[in-house]
């Protein structure tokens, strides 16, 4: 099952050279899965030409908000309307969560509550999963075509499910600790409150449940595949 990762972001410079870039995080953390991949550099306008051009679409994080004026976001949210339309199993995780929100008729704004750093126990339907988080923007109105299927106490819409052709989480399972210890040294100071940062430092260690996320990404997919054929 080939699935198209269309890329909305960069890491930063900084890290990139040694950890890797976006579509690299998800190869790794979706390796032996039975998947390939294909890339699409969104955020330099390079679309499929299609939704049926790969098997499932992966939209990754970003640092730009969906609500902001750039060329490439609305493309997208027309390819996410025509993927959903035409049954073609997509996810989207962090900012690919709330872009496929506002697509599909949801509300994304910076949210009054602040930031979300570092590992965050999300309730999935009662099972605790710990993921790291990097965002400020939340899903804060969910699409009506959208079950609430993951939150906490400070993001309500914290991971979606839309009739079983579309999955989304706010948090990033793709990110391990050492990229997390990263982000914060290199884009959060200046951009996150100190305190945020510090607290986030404090809990690095903690034990990620990423190996989970990425069975129901994969198990998600791979249920589509079974039902389309």
């Amino acid at each position: 099952m080939q699935i198209g990762i269309l890329q909305t972001g960069e890491s930063p410079d900084a890290l990139r050279a040694d950890m890797g870039d976006y579509p690299d995080f998800f190869e790794s953390l979706l390796a032996d899965k039975g998947l390939t991949f294909r890339r699409y550099a969104v955020l330099r306008n390079e679309m499929p030409q299609s939704v049926t051009e790969c098997d499932g679409w992966l939209i990754t994080g970003s640092r730009f908000g969906a609500y902001e004026d750039h060329a490439f976001i609305p493309p997208l949210e027309d390819f996410i309307r025509a993927s959903y339309a035409a049954h073609v199993p997509m996810v989207g995780i962090c900012f690919g969560h709330q872009i496929i929100a506002q697509a599909m008729g949801g509300k994304v704004e910076k949210y009054a509550g602040g930031w979300s750093v570092g590992p965050t126990e999300y309730d999935f339907d009662g099972e605790k999963i710990t993921l790291n988080a990097w965002h400020q923007d939340q899903v804060v109105v969910k699409p009506e075509a959208a079950q609430v299927v993951a939150s906490t106490g400070f993001c309500d819409n914290a991971a979606l499910l839309y009739d079983n052709r579309m999955f989304t989480v706010q948090p990033h399972p793709e990110f391990p600790r050492e990229f997390i210890e990263g982000l914060i040294t290199h884009r959060g100071p200046g951009l996150v409150p100190a305190p945020i940062l510090d607290a986030a430092t404090q809990r690095l260690d903690a034990t990620l449940d990423r190996a989970k996320m990425a069975d129901r990404i994969a198990d998600f997919f791979k249920t589509h595949q079974k039902r389309a054929a």
